[in-house]
C-alpha cells in the first residue's frame, strides 16, 4: 500500500506553535492534506499524553486513529472529495539534547518513534528523572544524545531513534554552532544504531547524498510542523503494509519500500545561506568565503548555514559525480496556500481570499498531495482553475524562481517572474 507518511511535528504543548495543534485539527487537516500516517508529537508531555490516550483507539498493530465520536463529527465538517482519506496516528516525540561533550556545547534534537504506550511510559519514567518534562512539548534535557539512543534501543526491538534536521545550525546532528563533524563522534559505539536520518527543510537528499558518513543511511523528510496547516511541507513515500513493524522495518532497511521524499526546496528553509537576520545579510556559501564569514554590516561573524556546511564535510563535489546511480524518488512541492498567496498578490497564506480559494479547490479537486502532484494539469484546468494549473505545471517542471532563506528568515519561491524591485532571487532549475 502506497502512503504518504509525517513522523514529526509538535503539539500546542511545545513552545512557539499554534494552539490549533490538536489530535483533531492533526487529523483534520491530515485529510486535507493527504497524509496517511502522521506522528503524534510531544508524548513526554503529561497532559499531552492523557490527551493522546483518551483520544486515540488502537487501530492496526502499532498505529491509532481518533476516537470514532470524535472522527464522526470533524469527518461531518470535511468535504466529500477529502472525507474518506485514510488517516492514522504513530506515537513519536521530539527531545533537545544540550550537554557538553569533547570540550564543547552540544545542542541536539531527536525524534523517538515507539510501538506502544508500554513503551511510552517506561521512557516517560526514566526521563522524567533527568528534567521536567511538563515544561515544553519539547523536553530539553541536559542528557547526552548517546545515552539517549542507548535508553530507547533499550525499551523495544522496534523503538526508534532518528537524529533531527541534522543540519540546522543551532540544534543538530551537524550543526555549524552546536553539532558535530560526524555520526561517530556523536554515538561512538551506538553509532551503527543509527539507520535513520532526517534532512531538514533546508537540504534535500542531493545535497546530503556528497557525504559519505550518510552512504547507506536511510534519509527521510518531515513537516516539523508548528501549526496544523504547515503539515506535510516536507514527506516520506512508503509501500507498506498498514503496520508499525513494517513502516519501521522500511525505513531501516532503506529496500523497495522506502521510495522516496516530498520535499521544500531547500533553499527555502530558513538556515539555507549564511547570513545576519538583524542586518538583512545573507550570503552563498562563494560569497561568505570572499569576507571570511563576517557580516559586512556588524562586524560580527555570520550564521553559517546549511549550504555552506555541506561544502565543508562532504566528500564529494556538486554536479551529476554525486548523484547515487540508483537513488530514491526526490519531489519537490510548494504548498498550495504559497501558490495562491502568489497569485493574489499577498504575502499571508491565511488570508480570506486565499483561504476561499485554498478549499474550493479541496471540495472540487481533493487532498493538496493529489492536486500538487497527481492531478493532470487539463484537470485542474478543466474545473475552473487556469492560474493554478499553470503554476502548478510550472512547479511539477521546477521552474522556479528562488530567494534563498538565511539565520531563521524562511526562504521565497515563486513560480512566476518576480517583480524588479523583487531583490535575491535565482532561477531555480534543481538536479
Amino acid at each position: 500500500m502506497k502512503l504518504i507518511v509525517d513522523l514529526h511535528l509538535h503539539s500546542h504543548y511545545s513552545r512557539s506553535t499554534s494552539p490549533d495543534l490538536t489530535l483533531e485539527n492533526i487529523y483534520k487537516w491530515g485529510k486535507i492534506k493527504g497524509i496517511n500516517i502522521i506522528g503524534t508529537a510531544d508524548f513526554t508531555h503529561p497532559l499531552y499524553l492523557q490527551e493522546i490516550k483518551e483520544k486515540l483507539i488502537p487501530a492496526e498493530p502499532g498505529l491509532f486513529t481518533l476516537r470514532e465520536d470524535l472522527a464522526k463529527e470533524i469527518d461531518s465538517q470535511l468535504p466529500a472529495s477529502v472525507r474518506s482519506n485514510l488517516m492514522r496516528f504513530i506515537l513519536s516525540t521530539e527531545i533537545s539534547n544540550i550537554y557538553s561533550k569533547n570540550e564543547k556545547v552540544r545542542k541536539m534534537h531527536n525524534m523517538v518513534i515507539l510501538p506502544d504506550f508500554k513503551s511510552v511510559d517506561s521512557l516517560n519514567s526514566i526521563l522524567s528523572q533527568i528534567g521536567n518534562l511538563k515544561a515544553d512539548g519539547r523536553p530539553i534535557l541536559g542528557l547526552d544524545s548517546k545515552k539517549l539512543l542507548e535508553i530507547v534501543i533499550g525499551l523495544d526491538e522496534y523503538a526508534q531513534f532518528i537524529p533531527a534536521h541534522i543540519w540546522t545550525p543551532w540544534f543538530s546532528l551537524y550543526g555549524s554552532r552546536s553539532g558535530f563533524n560526524s555520526i561517530e563522534e556523536a554515538f561512538e559505539e551506538l553509532s551503527d544504531h543509527i539507520k535513520i536520518v532526517e534532512t531538514g527543510l533546508s537540504s534535500d537528499p542531493f545535497m546530503n547524498w556528497r557525504i559519505k558518513d550518510l552512504d547507506g543511511l536511510t534519509l527521510i523528510s518531515d513537516s516539523d510542523a508548528h501549526s496544523a496547516q504547515k503539515l506535510g511541507r516536507e514527506a516520506n513515500m512508503l509501500d507498506i503494509d498498514l503496520d508499525y513493524q513494517d513502516l519501521i522495518s522500511a525505513l531501516r532497511s532503506n529496500d523497495e519500500r522506502m521510495l522516496g521524499t516530498i520535499e521544500f526546496f531547500p533553499q527555502e528553509g530558513k538556515y539555507h545561506y549564511d547570513g545576519h537576520r538583524s542586518c538583512n545579510v545573507f550570503m552563498s556559501p562563494s560569497q561568505s568565503a570572499k569576507v571570511n564569514g563576517i557580516c559586512p554590516v556588524c562586524g560580527k561573524p555570520l550564521i553559517i548555514g546549511v549550504d555552506n556546511r555541506v561544502n565543508e564535510l562532504a566528500d564529494r563535489s556538486r554536479g551529476e559525480d554525486f548523484k547515487p546511480k540508483k537513488h530514491k524518488l526526490v519531489e519537490y512541492i510548494i504548498p498550495l496556500a504559497e501558490i495562491l498567496a502568489e497569485l493574489n498578490n499577498t504575502k499571508s497564506t491565511t488570508g480570506k481570499r486565499v483561504t476561499e480559494q485554498y478549499h474550493k479547490l479541496i471540495n472540487s479537486l481533493g487532498s493538496e498531495f493529489e492536486i500538487l502532484r497527481k492531478i493532470d494539469i487539463n484537470t485542474i484546468k478543466g474545473n475552473g482553475f487556469k492560474e493554478v494549473a499553470q503554476a502548478i505545471s510550472k512547479l511539477r517542471q521546477r521552474d522556479v524562481y528562488i530567494k534563498p532563506g538565511y539565520d531563521g528568515v524562511y526562504g521565497i519561491i515563486k513560480v512566476f517572474p518576480p517583480k524588479e524591485h523583487d531583490k535575491g532571487f535565482q532561477l531555480g532549475l534543481l538536479n
